[in-house]
C-alpha cells in the first residue's frame, strides 16, 4: 500500500516533477523509513544514489534535471548547457546534465570529492551563492552566469564570443549585466576581446563573422563605420543588412555558413536583389574571405566605396597589407 503523502512532501515532489532526495523527506514531514519498502515493491524508483522518484517508467527531462541538481546536494545548481536548456539559451539539451556545488561540497561515494556520477558533470564555484538564480527552479545559474561558464568552457574565441551574442540577440540578457559577470571573475580567458566585443553587440554585432569584419577589415584599414543591421526598404518589404554605407548605398552582407543550402542562396539573392531596386550595391563575403584574406576584402570595398563617393583611402593595417597593392 502506498504510504499517506503529507502536504508538504506532496507540494515538493510536484514542484520538482515527482523527483526527491532522501536529504529532503524528514524535512518535507515523511519518515524517511517509508520510501525503502516502496523502493523494493518497485512504486519508487532510485534515479542515483539517495534521489528517487515516485513513479515508475522513464523520466521526464525536467525529472532528469531534478534528480541531477539533487544529486548535488543542498545549494547545488545546474550550469553550463543544462542551465542554458532551462533559459533559452541553447534549443538541444546536452547528454551530460551539468551541476555546480560549492567550494566544500562533496557529492563522491564514501565522501570522496566529486567523483564521477554517471551522466552527470560536476563543477566548483567558489561564488556559487552569488552565481545561483534566488528563485528560479530548478535551481540554476543566472543567466549571465551560465553564459560565462560557457565562455570559460569555449575552445576558442569565436565560440567563447558565440555565447555572449546569442544571449544577447535573444534578449535573456543585457551586455552591461554580462559585463558586471566578466568583472565578478578572478581569471577569465580573452577578458579584453570579450570586454570590446560586447560594445560591439549593442552597435549590432550578430555574430563572431560580423565582429571579425568590423575587427580585421573595416577599422584596421581605416574603412568608414557602417550602420550594423540597418533596416533597408523595398516598396514592402523589410530587410536587415549586416552592414550599410548609407551615404555610398553599398551593403556588405556576411555568410558564415560553410555549406549553403539551396534555398539559403536564392533567399539570399532574392534580398540582393531587392536591394539593387533601390540602388545598394551588395558585396558579400563568407567566412573564409574574412578570416583569410581580409586586405582584399578590404580592398575590394574601399574600391567599391569610392566609385559610389567615398574621398577616403584604404590604409595598411601592419607591413606588407596587401590592401594597398594595385
Amino acid at each position: 500500500m502506498a504510504p499517506h503523502l503529507p502536504s508538504p512532501c506532496q507540494d515538493l515532489l510536484d514542484l520538482q516533477h515527482g523527483v526527491i532526495a532522501r536529504w529532503q523527506i524528514a524535512d518535507a514531514g515523511l519518515n524517511v523509513r517509508l520510501i525503502d519498502p516502496q523502493l523494493r515493491i518497485g512504486r519508487w524508483q532510485t534515479l542515483y544514489r539517495s534521489v528517487y522518484a515516485n513513479f515508475t517508467g522513464q523520466p521526464s527531462r525536467m525529472a532528469v534535471l531534478w534528480a541531477a541538481v539533487l544529486r548535488g546536494g543542498p545549494g547545488a545548481a545546474l550550469s553550463h548547457h543544462s542551465a542554458a536548456e532551462l533559459d533559452g539559451l541553447i534549443d538541444k539539451p546536452s547528454g551530460c546534465v551539468h551541476v555546480t556545488v560549492g567550494p566544500t561540497r562533496r557529492v563522491g561515494a564514501a565522501g570522496r570529492d566529486l567523483q564521477p556520477v554517471p551522466n552527470i558533470i560536476f563543477h566548483r564555484c567558489h561564488r556559487l551563492d552569488e552565481a545561483r538564480h534566488p528563485v528560479r527552479t530548478p535551481p540554476r545559474t543566472r543567466i549571465d552566469e551560465t553564459a560565462i561558464d560557457l565562455v570559460q568552457a569555449s575552445p576558442n574565441l569565436d565560440r567563447a564570443l558565440s555565447w555572449l551574442i546569442a544571449a544577447c540577440e535573444r534578449r535573456l540578457t543585457t551586455s552591461e549585466h554580462l559585463l558586471a559577470a566578466m568583472s565578478a571573475r578572478t581569471r577569465l580567458r580573452w577578458r579584453t576581446e570579450l570586454t570590446g566585443a560586447l560594445a560591439d553587440v549593442n552597435l549590432g554585432i550578430h555574430s563572431p563573422l560580423e565582429w571579425r569584419y568590423v575587427h580585421r577589415v573595416e577599422r584596421p584599414h581605416g574603412l568608414p563605420s557602417a550602420e550594423r543591421q540597418a533596416i533597408s526598404r523595398a516598396g514592402e518589404q523589410k530587410r536587415y543588412l549586416d552592414n550599410r554605407y548609407r551615404e555610398f548605398a553599398v551593403a556588405v552582407e556576411l555568410d558564415g555558413h560553410a555549406a549553403h543550402p539551396a534555398e539559403a542562396r536564392w533567399r539570399d539573392v532574392r534580398r540582393d536583389n531587392a536591394s539593387a531596386s533601390v540602388g545598394i550595391v551588395t558585396l558579400r563575403y563568407g567566412w573564409a574571405d574574412v578570416t583569410e584574406n581580409p586586405c582584399q576584402v578590404a580592398a575590394e570595398v574601399a574600391q567599391v566605396l569610392q566609385l559610389h563617393g567615398w574621398a577616403g583611402r584604404v590604409r595598411a593595417c601592419g607591413p606588407g597589407c596587401p590592401a594597398l597593392r594595385p
